[in-house]
């Protein structure tokens, strides 16, 4: 855990006992359940978020790609009867093609990643209502599927999304910190012509990057669905890429890219659920939601540039120490 790491679990348990002190139903066992739950539920496409954003790209479409996929998952099971496991391997299998699409798009047609991904934002949201012709898909009352329960399930009182984004934390940072291809994320990241002279092939990272994202959200789009039992395409996780962003600059990413950690995003992810928890428990009008997102991720994107700043000039005094020391 780094510097920061570290201070985002200070600034998380301060805000958190802030809560408890305001309202003590903030510690009450359904609600730090249901707090598990959407923190677990928002971690996994804000990690997703975080390969992209570690290659200096950006990924607008989360929301609509949620929106749609949870749209295609309950209208299969629930109208069309496909088992639901395969259901769920069909949406796993579009997810990754949406975001193999959007990586081929940036990577060997050179659009920019803001570019194709708000395209993707308008037209997956489009598809997602035109499917449904503006209706909302759910389950038939009173139907019930055996195992799909697994996903709103709640083993020892720990939701099972928390367990699902345990095990994809951990591969997420064996992969990022422990493995070459995360090197090559940092490299790409960080200089992409300079990457690419060094012989890495920055276009396959890129458009692995952009796979893993969709992906990692296509499973995340499964548990939303089940979560809410049905979607509503026009407002179905509607600006969740704003949710995801700023969980991860609030975790250390920086929006150049080149920068990042695992530790970091899960940390983003917890103190925005424990602001929204906040509002709740406070009665705050949800109107003000927004409002906060915008400023939390104002206030990252400064206190990051302001760390960068600080650390710059400390390499700075130190380089010009060392080299007095010499000359002496």
């Amino acid at each position: 855990m780094t510097k920061k790491d570290l201070g985002l679990l200070i600034l998380i348990l301060v805000v958190g006992l802030g809560v408890y002190l305001l309202n003590p139903l903030f510690l009450s066992p359904n609600n730090l359940a249901n707090t598990a739950n959407l923190i677990a539920l928002f971690g996994l496409f804000s990690i997703a978020q975080g390969f992209v954003i570690i290659t200096g790209g950006i990924e607008l479409s989360v929301g609509s790609m949620i929106a749609l996929l949870g749209v295609l998952f309950v209208d299969m099971v629930g109208r069309l009867g496909v088992p639901w496991p395969l259901a769920a391997a069909i949406v796993m299998g579009i997810g990754l093609l949406l975001g193999l699409a959007h990586g081929l798009l940036i990577a060997r047609l050179h659009i920019q990643p803001f570019v194709v991904t708000l395209c993707g934002l308008l037209i997956y949201r489009g598809a997602s209502r035109g499917y449904t012709a503006d209706a909302t898909a759910g389950f038939p009352f009173g139907t019930t599927y055996p195992g799909l329960d697994f996903f709103v399930a709640r083993p020892w009182g720990i939701p099972t999304s928390v367990f699902v984004l345990a095990v994809v934390a951990v591969i997420a940072w064996i992969v990022l910190h422990r493995s070459v291809f995360g090197r090559y994320l940092y490299a790409v990241g960080k200089n992409e012509e300079a990457a690419k002279f060094s012989g890495i092939r920055t276009g396959a990272v890129i458009i692995a990057a952009y796979t893993i994202c969709a992906g990692l959200t296509a499973i995340a789009a499964i548990f939303f669905a089940m979560y809410t039992r049905s979607v509503s395409p026009s407002s179905h996780a509607n600006f969740y890429e704003l949710y995801a962003i700023a969980a991860a600059v609030l975790g250390g990413f920086s929006l150049r890219g080149g920068e990042g950690s695992i530790v970091g995003v899960i940390l983003g992810t917890i103190l925005l659920q424990v602001l929204q928890n906040l509002v709740n428990l406070l009665c705050i009008p949800s109107s003000l939601n927004f409002a906060v997102m915008g400023t939390v991720i104002l206030v990252g994107v400064l206190v990051e540039q302001q760390w960068d700043s600080f650390r710059e000039r400390r390499r700075i005094r130190e380089a010009a120490r060392t080299a007095n020391g010499a000359a002496d």
